[in-house]
């Protein structure tokens, strides 16, 4: 009998093959009492098992594929780094020492320790970073039981879809080279490394499929479905066929769309569509270059501090603008200043800068807040995207504003900036346009007003339904009112478009919401004539646009913003896209 299990699809794709069940012992850690004497051996022990871990963890390394994005490397890297750090590598061997007690014990007390210490900080990005804390120790535990076992790392598993409770970035990464299909796990969720690494290296996967061990067996042949979040175990001859045709379908569907490559993003009634790219590292602009995006409509500078020990200086960020505008070619690139905070955290010197105890890290010091409260972190990247501009046309956005107030702070800081530029006979752009992000309810009702002091707009969906709804939509508990289609959240859209054309800018959207089939053409009867995606969602964006009129779905558009209910706009929804290529 076929079963279907639903988890969190964190990785596009499909995969056919033959299950492999990942079973690795359980480390029993039980707690011994030492004699004097055999404690230094005891140390000697646990320092190899530490050393033995590492080794692994450059092996997976050393393997990691030359095209793969460079975060695949950091993932990897910061945990050589939580390896050597002292909290690891050192204070197990003074639990050892003091209450003489075996190495085993006193890493799990110290991982105890560490479990109340995130736990307290009631922030989700750390509460996800806890799990990089257990992969660590675990390898160490492994280590210490004197097992590889767990060692991801067999040619036999080519074309198999993995199936564990949890995978450490080192195992996703040698599943990627040794060709595995796919992977479902029992636990993670989108924004953990495991799943992170799946989307960078293209690995088809699902995580948080709870139990799912329990009901499939090795060499059971299952079906998965990234997008879907779907895995189907012992499919029937029909469903095999049915799976194997959807396949083909979506590699004639990605055929079909690299057609558009050279194809104007233009209405049927003639209103030009921008569609620009969302980029976080360098790497991806081949990707942005292989869709012929026009620019970047969102480029986060979050990384430059992360993964490192110290802030980074005007001159690294410099470095890395000015090499993304020079790739860029004269295609505008709109750099969003650092917004840091939340579920985007610093590392190294600048994590205690960035990391207060907040009781609610998503609504404190985080984005604009952050930087205009330390302007030693903010002022280098402003001078540095300055000093870019000279180079390319670039745009510069301000994350996470709230008020009109704190606009005019932030660009009375770049006009300090601009005249030391000028004493110092520093090359800018004296024009360069500055916009701000609208995420948070405040901003949208205030766009208006913010528009006059602004150059353009650009809707940040993520966030801002999640502040409208008062949700924490990475929280399963809750996540199910995570709906774009709330009436308040299409109004707010709304009126930061509208805001935009009664004052003469430009409106972008750059957040999920721009990217997602569902609801572009909404979006473009809302008014929007500038998105911005991850670059593999541009041609498929642009087939469903190009083929619509704009001015029926605005009147589509206001008979749904009109509805009652959920349903009703739903229906109104469906209609809307019911004339869209199929997706």
């Amino acid at each position: 009998m076929s079963l279907m299990f639903n988890g969190i699809g964190v990785s596009r794709g499909t995969a056919i093959g033959q299950a492999y069940l990942l079973r690795r012992n359980q480390i029993d850690v039980a707690s011994r009492t030492l004699q004097k004497d055999t404690i230094p051996a005891e140390v000697r022990r646990f320092k190899r098992a530490v050393k033995m871990a590492r080794a692994q963890l450059l092996t997976a390394r050393d393997n990691i594929p030359k095209d793969a994005p460079s975060d695949v490397s950091s993932f990897l890297e910061t945990h050589i780094l939580m390896l050597d750090d002292a909290v690891l590598s050192q204070r197990p061997v003074e639990i050892i020492k003091t209450e003489m007690i075996n190495a085993e014990a006193a890493l799990q007390q110290q991982r105890e320790e560490l479990i109340k210490v995130f736990g307290s900080m009631d922030d989700s990005y750390l509460a996800t970073r806890i799990d990089d804390v257990n992969h660590v120790i675990d390898s160490v535990l492994r280590a210490l039981d004197g097992g590889t076992e767990h060692v991801l790392g067999s040619e036999q598993w080519k074309g198999q879809i993995i199936v564990a409770d949890d995978l450490t970035p080192a195992d996703t990464v040698t599943m990627q080279h040794h060709g595995v299909a796919g992977f479902v796990t029992e636990t993670g969720g989108q924004l953990s490394h495991t799943a992170i690494l799946a989307r960078s290296l293209g690995i088809p996967a699902i995580v948080g499929v709870p139990n799912i061990r329990r009901y499939i067996k090795t060499g059971e042949v299952i079906t998965l479905d990234g997008r879907l979040g779907m895995v189907l175990a012992e499919p029937t001859e029909e469903m095999l066929t049915d799976f194997r045709r959807q396949q083909k379908d979506n590699r004639l569907r990605l055929r079909e769309l690299a057609k558009l490559l050279d194809t104007e993003a233009i209405t049927t009634d003639g209103v030009k569509i921008r569609l620009s790219a969302n980029i976080e590292i360098e790497e991806d602009l081949k990707a942005l270059k292989r869709v012929n995006a026009d620019g970047v409509g969102l480029y986060r500078t979050e990384f430059l501090y992360m993964n490192r020990e110290t802030v980074p200086s005007e001159q690294d960020h410099f470095k890395v603008y000015t090499k993304v505008v020079r790739a860029l070619k004269g295609a505008p690139l709109t750099i969003r200043t650092a917004d840091l905070g939340a579920d985007k955290q610093a590392t190294g010197q600048l994590a205690s800068r960035t990391r207060p105890q907040a009781h609610n890290p998503a609504m404190g010091l985080r984005g604009i807040r952050l930087c205009l409260s330390d302007t030693s972190l903010f002022i280098p990247q402003l001078r540095a995207i300055l000093r870019a501009s000279a180079r390319g046309p670039i745009k510069m956005l301000l994350p996470m504003l709230t008020t009109v107030a704190e606009i005019k702070q932030c660009l009375k800081l770049v006009e300090q900036v601009k005249q030391s530029l000028r004493e110092e006979n520093i090359e800018f752009d004296e024009k360069m346009p500055i916009g701000g992000m609208i995420e948070v309810p405040a901003a949208a009702i205030e766009a208006e007003r913010f528009a006059k002091h602004l150059d353009f707009l650009s809707i940040g969906t993520n966030d801002l339904i999640q502040y409208t709804l008062a949700i924490d939509r990475i929280d399963d508990q809750v996540d199910y009112l995570y709906d774009p289609l709330h009436p308040a959240v299409l109004t707010l859209i709304k009126m930061t478009i509208d805001a935009g054309l009664k004052s003469g800018i430009p409106v972008a959207m750059c957040g999920e919401m721009a990217g997602d089939a569902r609801f572009v053409r909404l979006l473009l009867g809302l008014g929007l004539t500038e998105f911005s995606m991850p670059p593999n969602l541009i041609l498929e964006t642009k087939r469903n646009l190009i083929t619509c009129r704009r001015a029926t779905l605005k009147k589509q558009v206001s008979t749904m913003l009109a509805a009652h209910t959920c349903e009703e706009r739903q229906v109104l929804l469906d209609k809307i896209n019911a004339s869209a290529p199929e997706n």
